[in-house]
């Protein structure tokens, strides 16, 4: 526990941050020359590069429906982490962590998308670790957001959406939260995850509204006034995540017009 004269914003962390306080994100849009949206994400050391790939068409139990389909894989890069993992496509199998999160993902995505907007078309995003420090998935969900939105305009530029349709419907991220000695803790990098007596990943949308919450007791159970705490510092931790998903997307569309004006 923390002493008595201590207050949570007092409290400096290992990094130097404030409890209350993320990583410095960066987020690095058009990463990927090839794919219809891209983003590099960094969330301090953990590095994710997410891809979104578009494809004018639905899978065959969907077609006729007038819905598009948004659906997602996550995987880690053997050299991520500290030591070297096998491919999992070289196991021959692929791992439940892996499946659990691309799933946390997809959902994630679905949420904010109108799929009558999107039309009979699908969207794959592809989110790949290069380096990990904690808060992965969080990263994955945040950056592949961003991906997802470009590759929904670039098929709107091509014409498979329609100009005046709203596909995406709000914007989503993610963030980690724990309970360490004691004092609720934003964003965990890794060295402070694995001691957490409590860690928790949040999705919430841009309005504050919750997509999925994934909370568990790694010591001893967490009570209502804990929860409320986590809950509250993850919030605020979506809010600052969704202004840096807004501006990164304004950035592109000043670019854009400042080049037509240009042109």
């Amino acid at each position: 526990m923390t002493e008595a004269s201590e207050t949570p914003t007092t409290i400096v962390r290992a990094d130097g941050r404030t409890p209350d306080q993320l990583r410095e994100v960066t987020i690095e849009r058009g990463w990927s020359a090839h794919a219809e949206g891209s983003a590099l994400i960094s969330f301090g050391s953990t590095k994710v590069l997410c891809t979104a790939s578009f494809t004018n068409g639905v899978p065959r139990w969907m077609t006729g429906k007038g819905k598009g389909w948004v659906t997602a894989e996550y995987a880690m890069l053997p050299r991520s982490t500290n030591t070297r993992n096998d491919r999992e496509s070289v196991k021959g199998r692929i791992g439940g962590r892996t499946h659990e999160i691309s799933r946390l993902i997809g959902r994630s995505l679905r949420a904010v998308v109108d799929m009558k907007g999107l039309g009979e078309n699908t969207i794959q995003i592809d989110c790949d670790v290069l380096q990990a420090d904690g808060g992965t998935r969080t990263a994955a969900i945040t950056g592949a957001y961003i991906a997802l939105a470009d590759a929904i305009e670039w098929a709107r530029a091509q014409k498979f959406i329609g100009q005046k349709a709203k596909p995406l419907i709000d914007t989503v991220s993610a963030v980690s939260v724990g309970i360490i000695d004691g004092t609720p803790m934003l964003d965990l990098a890794y060295t402070e995850d694995v001691r957490a007596e409590t860690d928790m990943n949040v999705v919430a949308t841009g309005r504050g509204l919750f997509v999925e919450v994934q909370g568990t007791a790694e010591a001893a159970p967490f009570d209502r006034r804990e929860l409320d705490a986590l809950l509250d510092l993850a919030l605020a931790g979506t809010t600052e995540l969704t202004r840096l998903q807004v501006a990164a997307l304004a950035a592109s569309s000043e670019a854009d017009a400042d080049a037509a004006a240009g042109a």
